[in-house]
């Protein structure tokens, strides 16, 4: 129980963390559309991603799948500004479909994964046994997920009902500044993909 419970802590700690702003962002980019009231779909989408990066985390770390760090390091902000560019060319204010916004989860649920399983590699060592582990740490990120769902849409619900600030124009502020962003990134992180 104690070495789930240490894993567990280490998931959500690591999704909060200061190194795991990258993915912090994505989460963001994925929720600003929503507000409070539509938890239930941000639930939704906030699990699919968690779906998605638990696939290939499991993959990874038991080998089946290896991808260059590199590689993965440069496509996550891609999938960041591919979604805060999906929220700026958005045409209503409020999602009525969000199957768009499933499969952005979902599918760069799978290339985040990646992401954290160097990460996951190096805490696991030479251990055999590695579902409990695995399953703690992604309870960990889920619930670290969560903890910044609920911050983003608290801050959403406080500019948009207090402030007086439209929806749309509080959507497509957070969404192009996170867009703008993930592009430095990207050509930051292609730089380093490119070089010897």
């Amino acid at each position: 129980m104690a070495e789930f419970v240490m894993y567990f802590e280490m998931g959500w700690q690591h999704i909060v963390a200061w190194d795991g702003y990258d993915h912090i962002l994505f989460i963001i980019a994925l929720c600003a559309i929503y507000v409070m009231e539509d938890w239930k779909k941000v639930l939704v989408l906030v699990t699919a991603f968690t779906i998605g990066h638990s696939v290939t985390l499991a993959l990874s770390v038991t080998n089946i799948l290896h991808i260059p760090t590199k590689t993965i390091e440069f496509l996550i902000p891609v999938t960041i500004f591919i979604t805060a560019f999906s929220n700026v060319v958005r045409k209503q204010a409020i999602p009525e479909k969000i199957q768009l916004n499933y499969f952005f989860a979902l599918f760069f649920g799978l290339i985040h994964g990646l992401g954290f399983s160097s990460y996951l590699k190096s805490l696991l060592g030479t251990q055999t046994n590695i579902v409990a582990p695995l399953l703690a740490f992604n309870l960990g990120l889920e619930f670290g997920q969560m903890l910044v769902v609920m911050g983003i849409l608290l801050f959403t619900g406080i500019i948009v009902n207090i402030t007086g600030v439209k929806r749309r124009e509080w959507n497509i502020f957070l969404s192009a500044a996170i867009f703008g962003i993930a592009v430095m990134l990207s050509i930051e992180r292609l730089k380093d993909l490119i070089s010897k």
